[in-house]
């Protein structure tokens, strides 16, 4: 479920860039988990798992008690033993059909409401309330499917970021959640499906640890091919720990979220010299980062005169096609690309809704590519 979980870290981020208030949920409670997303510069929320207040989650059963979508579990002669947690079963069906709701799958019968569900269901309320309070927009994401929600003036409205091997267990929390909480939050849940994740001719099952590890060993191998054997130092582990995350995201992030993304985990499939990977673009960020260094110190030293305000910036300088190029392309439409990255539009019915959640990606390897080609033509700093 990494795919998920870096979608809905990525549009929390280009919706704050837009001044929008985000939450994340379900906190993390596994250690392993947590430190897999801090290796890949995701900052998730974490907690035990078993925060939810009994007095909360007593008023939930309590309302199940009161809904006339639910009923006691009765143990049929010779059926499977229900699981212990178990408090009670809804009829989803019925409800469906009573509120005219479209988009749902039809196989949603009757659900057993287990007290790990009403859980999730307080995780989701205390987003939105949080989100009410304290800021315009949140984004919350589940423990197995990730959701992420937004806030409109006074009221919260939730996108469930999932896989489609989740969508059908989100929807019955979706419609739990409605039940339970039939407020104006609950009725503008969305869901915006991941398409499946596919290996290559998988010797085995694959987790996420074990795929963020080969990477960074790929990864660790492509550099000493390029700069010959590393020093064994806190900051070349850095640098490879960061082009593994930057890999790694950009394989998850540069398709679009609704198609398919098969993995090739050969070796090969690892280079530092390709222009569509996340390596290629970090590689012209620390370009760019030793130039602006290398300036500065200049700078401090009387060699340059410092960066004038942009309104006194003198374009009559630029020489080049390509700094015009640059310029165009891309210093200019950057603020835009960010807006059109962060919007999620309604759909007309429904509640699937799709977002260009790629286009960051795709942006980034173009300018790489045109900064590359600049780079590599025009002497910069003499």
């Amino acid at each position: 479920h990494l795919r998920p979980l870096l979608l809905a870290d990525h549009l929390a981020q280009l919706l704050r860039a837009q001044g929008v208030g985000v939450c994340l949920v379900p906190a993390l409670a596994q250690e392993g988990s947590r430190e897999l997303l801090r290796q890949l510069r995701v900052d998730w929320p974490s907690g035990s798992g078993g925060s939810a207040l009994p007095d909360t989650i007593l008023a939930l059963k309590q309302a199940l008690g009161r809904s006339p979508c639910a009923a006691a579990c009765e143990q049929a002669p010779g059926a499977a033993v229900l699981p212990e947690d178990v408090v009670c079963k809804v009829h989803l069906k019925s409800f469906v059909e009573q509120q005219g709701l479209v988009g749902y799958d039809p196989n949603l019968d009757v659900l057993l409401v287990t007290e790990g569900k009403l859980r999730s269901v307080v995780e989701l309320q205390q987003a939105v309330l949080q989100c009410t309070v304290s800021n315009p927009v949140a984004l919350p994401a589940s423990r197995f499917r990730d959701l992420a929600s937004s806030c409109q003036g006074n009221c919260c409205s939730v996108v469930h970021v999932v896989s489609c091997e989740e969508e059908f267990q989100q929807q019955q929390l979706d419609l739990l959640w409605r039940i339970l909480d039939p407020g104006a939050h609950t009725a503008l849940q969305k869901h915006l499906v991941c398409g499946p994740v596919k290996v290559t001719n998988p010797s085995s099952p694959i987790g996420a640890d074990q795929y963020f590890q080969l990477r960074k060993r790929q990864m660790y191998e492509a550099s000493v091919m390029k700069y010959g054997e590393l020093a064994q130092d806190e900051a070349w582990t850095e640098v490879i720990d960061t082009l593994t995350a930057a890999a790694i995201r950009f394989e998850m992030l540069s398709t679009a979220h609704r198609s398919q993304i098969t993995l090739d985990l050969e070796d090969s499939s690892i280079s530092t010299k390709g222009t569509k990977s996340g390596a290629f673009v970090m590689y012209n960020c620390a370009r760019l980062a030793t130039l602006f260094d290398t300036y500065q110190r200049a700078v401090e030293k009387g060699t340059y005169p410092p960066l004038p305000p942009a309104s006194e910036l003198k374009f009559s300088c630029l020489r080049e096609e390509g700094e015009w190029l640059l310029l165009f392309n891309y210093l200019l439409p950057f603020p835009e690309v960010l807006q059109q990255a962060a919007q999620l539009p309604p759909p007309s019915k429904g509640i699937r809704i799709t977002a260009n959640t790629e286009t960051v990606c795709k942006f980034l390897i173009q300018l790489s590519m045109d900064f590359s080609s600049y780079y590599n033509r025009v002497h910069v700093l003499g």
